[in-house]
């Protein structure tokens, strides 16, 4: 039988879900355990850590699915997650679930030393939800926060700190999103936080952070010229892998434009054309 959980979520971009870290708990021979669990998009950038503990543990995506088919039209899309969960380097358990819009359904780890199955429950949070939130990318803990302020704050594992102020949104139910992607193609994820326009709110604007492997660092991303483009911000910033383009997005008057940009051999965003 599936265990269906409610919680609470953020659904943008229809397929793109996120959730505020969740609170899980299995019962061992021992006793009982309590853990939260990070995540962002495709499951990336997700750590678990215990109640009681300073330590967290990372999880590395195994796989992810996005079905968006197979319910019929008009129905919530679903995401499958499988983690695996990575102690000194070593494979130490595996975390499994299934989300759809605000649903989490059957969360389960599998203990890897007697490959023990633990079904795990989801723990409801007393009162409003404070917004934090909290990613390990890299090795770095990014944390920051939806909706009641704009402080962002990475803390490296050599002990270093950058904190940074974010675009807050100008609405009466502001929410700061973020997206993990590889926005320049090198083959390392990167950071992207994204809120409403200022006007309509029709679309969205982007801050990116882009991790440089040889500092280790996120160094927030030089905007492109825009004097040929369409659109005059990173709007609706998409990707197209297949052929290392930039796409970005914005709606002037009745009309809708989309301006595609290639990253040149100096790291430099250079626009290619509108459509």
């Amino acid at each position: 039988m599936k265990k269906l959980f409610l919680l609470f979520v953020i659904a943008i971009f229809g397929t793109f879900l996120h959730a505020q870290p969740i609170t899980l708990k299995y019962v061992t021979d021992m006793k009982e355990l309590r853990l939260k669990l990070y995540y962002g998009n495709g499951g990336k950038g997700a750590f678990i850590q215990y109640e009681g503990k300073k330590e967290i543990i990372p999880l590395k995506v195994k796989s992810y699915k996005l079905d968006t088919i197979s319910q019929g039209p008009g129905q919530p899309a679903h995401h499958y997650f499988v983690w695996d969960e990575m102690v000194n380097g070593k494979l130490n358990g595996t975390y499994k679930m299934m989300q759809m819009k605000n649903v989490i359904v059957d969360p389960s780890y599998v203990r890897i030393r007697d490959f023990t199955h633990f079904d795990l429950e989801l723990l409801e949070e007393e009162g409003e939800p404070d917004g934090e939130d909290k990613y390990l990318l890299h090795g770095a803990i990014i944390s920051f926060n939806h909706f009641y302020n704009n402080n962002l704050l990475i803390e490296y594992p050599d002990g270093k700190k950058m904190t940074a102020e974010l675009p807050f949104p100008d609405s009466p139910d502001p929410a700061q999103q973020s997206i993990i992607e590889d926005y320049n193609f090198d083959g390392y994820d990167d950071l992207a936080f994204t809120i409403p326009d200022a006007g309509m709110g029709v679309y969205s604007t982007f801050t990116i952070y882009l991790y440089n492997p040889k500092t280790k660092r996120f160094d927030l991303f030089k905007e492109p010229d825009y004097s040929k483009s369409a659109c005059s911000c990173l709007c609706d910033v998409s990707v197209d892998k297949k052929n290392k383009l930039l796409y970005t997005g914005c709606r002037g008057g009745a009309s809708w434009h989309q301006d595609a940009y290639r990253f040149d051999k100096n790291g430099a965003l250079k626009w290619v054309g509108t459509r």
